[in-house]
């Protein structure tokens, strides 16, 4: 059975490492900011994304909200990363620290892509553009996970959270490569939770953020209502800041009041 909610509150004042995908802008980059805020001399940030600009922006953020940190930036393409090189990016991040220096050791799933939300679900004929879109957003978040819960295997405390979405439980119109990743990689962590009762895993579901991905779903969807909805949400500015996400998001891990594998919304 999964570990029950009592234990499940995380202390972030700790010497702690923390690898964070999809860090180089909107949640994954404020996620990255706040928490590392937190953290005790001797910690380690790594960040992971495709803007290498983007990732120094976020870099330069978190060493003045703590000088005290170390901040380790690595630019990669997460579609067609490899075990090896996965393996070999938490590897130089240590920089030979040994693993006990860390209390905590914590990794935030944030990269994701929104697809193609111009073809309906009777038109997703394309096979490399299904394989492209799981490579990404389920196969090497996968892998990594794997790569970094086997190198921190000793940790006293281990943290895994899955930054997932309410289209992975309902569905949206235009959007049947971003709800079926979704899922599928929810259900991934939920299993994680089962099997290993010694993690805290949090599949939380920031809400409807103002971001470049949502931006991006307003432009381009083939569902007239889908666009009218991100629409309304900026117009009548009730749309989510990342910095109000990212808030409730700390308050969720520090409360520690879900069972480990829980799906957690903003709204909860």
């Amino acid at each position: 059975m999964s570990t029950d909610s009592s234990s499940n509150a995380i202390n972030f004042s700790q010497v702690a490492y923390l690898l964070v995908t999809g860090a180089s802008r909107g949640i994954g980059q404020r996620m990255a900011i706040e928490t590392s805020r937190k953290f005790k001399p001797g910690s380690i940030v790594v960040l992971l994304a495709r803007s290498a600009s983007g990732l120094e922006a976020t870099r330069a953020e978190i060493l003045d909200a703590n000088p005290h940190i170390t901040v380790v930036t690595s630019s990669v393409d997460l579609s067609n990363a490899s075990k090896d090189l996965l393996e070999e990016i938490i590897e130089k991040s240590l920089a030979k620290t040994p693993l006990e220096t860390f209390e905590l050791a914590g990794i935030i799933h944030n990269v994701g892509t929104i697809g193609n939300v111009e073809r309906k679900a009777i038109d997703m004929d394309d096979r490399q553009e299904w394989e492209d879109y799981f490579a990404t957003n389920v196969v090497t978040v996968g892998v990594l996970n794997s790569c970094f819960l086997r190198k921190f295997k000793a940790s006293p405390s281990k943290l895994v959270v899955n930054v997932t979405s309410k289209a992975c439980i309902i569905p949206f119109k235009s959007m049947g490569f971003y709800c079926s990743g979704k899922a599928a990689r929810e259900m991934y962590f939920k299993v994680l939770a089962d099997e290993e009762p010694g993690l805290v895993v949090l599949n939380y579901s920031p809400g409807p953020v103002d971001t470049d991905m949502t931006i991006d779903i307003q432009g381009r969807s083939n569902a007239e209502e889908i666009r009218n909805y991100f629409r309304g949400l900026r117009e009548t500015t009730t749309i989510l800041t990342t910095q109000q996400t990212t808030a409730k998001f700390l308050s969720i891990l520090e409360d520690g009041q879900f069972k480990s594998g829980d799906h957690v919304d903003y709204y909860d």
